[in-house]
């Protein structure tokens, strides 16, 4: 028959490995949930407010934009 002590310290040593297993995966959870929480709070520092240079570039876009429209609908400027 076998030894029951062997069972025990078998146990153990799964218990004693399931353990340390779960503590690392936790401890690589909390470190990704970190870095998300900085790209997200670097995210919202970076988006500043449009600048005047970047609106009138955009009016620029927009009005070539009309103007192609409208030739391409055929109509005359």
């Amino acid at each position: 028959m076998q030894d029951p002590y062997l069972y025990i310290t078998l146990a153990a040593a799964g218990l004693i490995g399931l353990a340390i297993i779960a503590a690392a995966a936790l401890r690589g959870w909390s470190g990704w949930l970190e870095l998300k929480r900085a790209e997200l709070g670097r995210r919202f520092e970076e988006a500043a407010p449009p600048s005047a240079s970047a609106r009138i570039e955009v009016a620029d876009l927009k009005e070539r934009i009309r103007k192609l429209e409208a030739i391409a609908a055929g109509v005359d400027l």
